[in-house]
């Protein structure tokens, strides 16, 4: 496996006591990051920003730093108005990096 297709655990998943947490909150990514795209496509700015604030945040919490690292990095990219591409490439990234988040 390559990088780009290489799954990525919580570093919580091994405590029983957080396990099922953490897999309610993977289930839950779906549809954060369906929300995350209608908001884009809807130049919903800061529904964008908001939702990429809360999965920076969750990230760390549930035991996934890089989704924290991706998450500020889309984040920021809507708080500079680095303009649409660069908001896309950044929500692109995040967007790839959920689909290869498990338990």
């Amino acid at each position: 496996m390559n990088a780009t297709t290489d799954t990525i655990s919580s570093k919580l998943s091994v405590d029983p006591d957080f396990r099922e947490i953490v897999e309610m909150f993977v289930n839950e990514i779906p549809d954060r990051v369906a929300t995350l795209i209608g908001a884009y496509d809807g130049r919903q700015w800061a529904d964008l920003r908001r939702g990429a604030h809360q999965l920076k945040g969750a990230g760390g919490g549930y035991g996934y730093p890089e989704l924290t690292t991706v998450a500020s990095q889309l984040e920021y990219a809507v708080d500079a108005a680095q303009g649409e591409e660069a908001i896309k490439a950044r929500l692109d990234g995040l967007v790839e990096l959920c689909t290869r988040l498990r338990v």
